[in-house]
């Protein structure tokens, strides 16, 4: 495979003439360049006018490899050919080079070219290329691979420290600036073209191995030209930065402004940015990612550019098919998370990253599922994401540095095993999932503080979605351990600290607390009309009216005993009745329904529900003969949250049954007339089947409970009514 560099473009503030002067003294030996061990020029041309500059040289190299491979190798030396065209009229000097040992089994090509920058005359710019393809060398081809980069990478980090070496040389010799080259008048007689051949060096071994004599790679900048290079969003925003009009396709960066804002990066790190930019411009017509963004996914994937650029066209092409941008521009935050929301940003950390605040333990996750529906969640978790990587670039702006992430502070007190219900966990594993892979290395750190107990259990089910790179970044505290050396105090000024933490900072973040029944999202209506906005098609939540007479079931086939039957409902008007049922002959004349479970849960077979609020149960069965009631009727009433589960004993049909509920018999004819005007009951439900082996591993509490409150208080996790055998 043919490894290839490309340098961000590097800026001298120096004069082309004296650059140039500075250049031609690292011949023929340079001691900042230990591999180096002499050149000897092989060919050297000017032509008539003085304009063109031509000369080759022959470069010996040490070999710096395991004593084993310089054995196999037999060589002292690797050569190389170099070819330097200067062009004085133009200003540019560009450099070709070759290996000539071993280049049957290396071959290694490089491309630099020095040139006047497009803005300043005064200045000089500077890039390179190049690239590495071994076919074969004795089995030793990945080491020397790698030797070969690495000396590389260190070579070019010095050519920026070996041209100011020089013009300081050249200072100390008086030697301030040198005059451009003039057009020779037509009196003037030209130089008539001088070439000298060296002496043939005698080849030793095959043709010589990798490692190139590497140049100065420093300063920056690519060839003059009129395309625009886009350095990225938040470069135009720095204070006192130079904006740079350079060329060839925006694939270029400069080095100064990496620098400033994006990071210190190696130079095969820069290499793998460019890299990636230009594919991403050569690929989007249009609007391109930032730098920044690029060089996120390009660590999230260990500056592997083919993963990274896998994982990226997996991203834009998320984001362009869901509308992303457009979908982020028209969002307006729901009432309910503005009112119930435990989170938001707050100052900053001890670095100046953003700070995002987030009370977990006081969200009613089920209240705000129940309101706003995942599809809800999942928008306003990218609205963070999207606030976060513009006060990211803002801060960047302000500070004259990089800042590229954000920290985020999750207080989890009042978590307890409410919180562990799982739809609402299901729900986060979703949102995980997509952060994950859309916005990777956006977070600097995870702050965990006044973790309970129960704590463990949730991270034990959420770190398996993680990606590894950011499950690192976690940091937990349990209790007060937060407090003092070694706690906030390490991440954010005290001053910031705020002040349901014990610190002096009055934080906005609301403080959460349960959502009204009221703001859930509804069913129908009585006339059957959509009155809100109906649940996502993919949401795990089943909403139904009934009247009076009407009842409403879902068919399961159980085909394992041991199975596990879970629910979870609410009342939201009148009352019902809740039963859970199986029947002495499997049923399977049912269509199967879409299942409401993700990959939580496994449901055996779904038979389904009749939309005509129609019974399985015939008239004529008997319970205790063709039917059987596995768990006591529930009265369930209005504004009541009922959980639970059945641990199956048999394999065949089970029956989850709500049914209207009347508090009082019909008592007279008039009573008919009531049954037409009566308010309809409605329910929002949802339920899964899990098999024996997935309950048995399950560390998520199967516990029934009922609640008429849904509080957020630990009287909430108190079971009122229990459906579980004892295990």
């Amino acid at each position: 495979m043919v490894q290839s560099y490309q340098s961000p473009v590097r800026v001298y503030k120096y004069p082309f003439e004296l650059v140039m002067e500075a250049y031609v003294r690292r011949f023929p030996q340079c001691d900042m360049i230990p591999i180096m061990a002499g050149t000897d020029v092989i060919k050297e041309t000017t032509s008539k006018d003085g304009a063109i500059h031509q000369v080759s040289r022959r470069c010996r190299l040490h070999v710096e490899a395991p004593y084993l491979l310089k054995k196999i190798m037999g060589v002292e030396f690797i050569y190389f050919v170099q070819t330097n065209t200067l062009d004085r009229r133009n200003r540019t000097l560009t450099i070709e080079a070759y290996n000539e040992s071993f280049s049957s089994r290396v071959v290694i090509n490089e491309n630099c070219k020095y040139s006047v920058h497009p803005e300043n005359s005064d200045w000089t710019c500077f890039e390179q290329t190049a690239a590495l393809d071994i076919r074969s060398f004795f089995g030793f081809e990945s080491t020397v691979e790698k030797i070969a980069m690495k000396q590389y990478s260190q070579n070019i980090s010095k050519g920026k420290e070996i041209i100011e070496y020089f013009i300081e040389e050249l200072r100390k010799d008086g030697i301030t600036s040198v005059p451009r080259w003039q057009e020779p008048t037509p009196k003037a007689t030209p130089e008539v073209c001088v070439a000298k051949d060296s002496k043939k060096i005698e080849n030793e071994g095959e043709s010589s191995s990798e490692e190139m004599d590497t140049r100065d790679r420093t300063s920056s900048t690519p060839s003059t030209g009129s395309t625009e290079l886009q350095l990225g969003a938040s470069a135009t925003h720095l204070p006192n930065m130079d904006k740079l009009n350079l060329n060839d396709d925006n694939n270029k960066l400069d080095a100064d402004y990496i620098k400033r804002c994006l990071g210190d990066l190696t130079p095969l790190q820069e290499s793998r940015l460019i890299q990636l930019k230009k594919w991403v411009a050569e690929l989007q017509k249009g609007k391109v990612p930032s730098d920044t963004c690029l060089l996120r996914f390009l660590r999230a994937r260990d500056f592997n550019i083919e993963k990274a650029r896998e994982m990226l066209s997996h991203s834009l092409i998320w984001r362009k098919k869901n509308q992303i941008d457009k979908l982020m521009a028209e969002y307006q935050e729901p009432q309910v998370v503005k009112d119930y929301f435990p989170g938001g940003w707050h100052q900053q950390d001890k670095e100046g990253r953003p700070l995002y605040l987030l009370r977990l333990g006081q969200m009613d996750v089920k209240g705000l599922v129940k309101s706003i529906g995942e599809e809800g969640l999942l928008k306003h978790t990218l609205h963070i994401c999207e606030e976060g990587l513009r006060l990211t670039e803002e801060a960047t702006s302000s500070q004259g540095r990089p800042v590229t992430t954000w920290t985020l502070l999750v207080d989890l007190e009042g978590l307890n095993m409410r919180h562990l219900w799982r739809p609402g966990i299901r729900t986060l594993l979703k949102i995980i999932e997509i952060v994950e892979a859309n916005y990777p290395e956006t977070m600097s750190c995870v702050l965990i503080i006044r973790a309970p107990r129960v704590f463990p259990i949730l991270w034990t089910l959420v770190s398996t979605f993680i990606d590894d790179n950011t499950r690192s970044k976690f940091l937990f505290y349990g209790g007060n351990d937060y407090q003092g050396t070694g706690g906030l105090i390490d991440f954010m000024p005290k001053e910031n600290i705020p002040d349901f933490l014990g610190g002096d900072c009055k934080s906005i973040v609301h403080e959460g607390g349960l959502v009204p029944k009221s703001m859930y999202q509804p069913g129908e209506d009585i006339d059957g009309t959509r009155q809100h906005i109906p649940l996502s098609e993919q949401s795990m939540y089943h909403s139904v009216s009934l009247g009076r007479g009407q009842v409403h079931e879902v068919v399961l086939l159980i085909e394992e005993p041991g199975s596990v039957i879970c629910w979870d409902f609410d009342v939201m008007k009148s009352d019902v009745l809740f039963s859970v049922l199986r029947t002495k002959v499997p049923i399977t004349h049912r269509p199967e329904p879409q299942s409401p479970t993700g990959a939580m849960g496994v449901i055996d077979a779904v038979i389904g529900s009749d939309d005509q609020h129609r019974s399985v149960i015939e008239k004529s069965w008997r319970e205790g003969y063709e039917y059987f009631r596995v768990e006591p009727q529930l009265v369930c009433h209005d504004g009541e949250s009922i959980q639970g589960s059945h641990v199956t004993s048999y394999m065949g049909t089970y029956v989850l049954q709500w049914r209207y509920h009347e508090s009082a018999p019909h008592t007279s004819p008039l009573d008919i007339i009531d049954t037409i005007t009566a308010p309809k009951a409605k329910i929002m439900y949802y339920y899964e089947t899990l098999k024996s082996a997935d309950y048995r591993g399950s560390m998520t509490s199967l516990q029934s409970c009922q609640s008429g409150f849904s509080s957020l208080s630990s009287n909430t996790n108190k079971s009122v009514t229990s459906s579980c055998p004892s295990r």
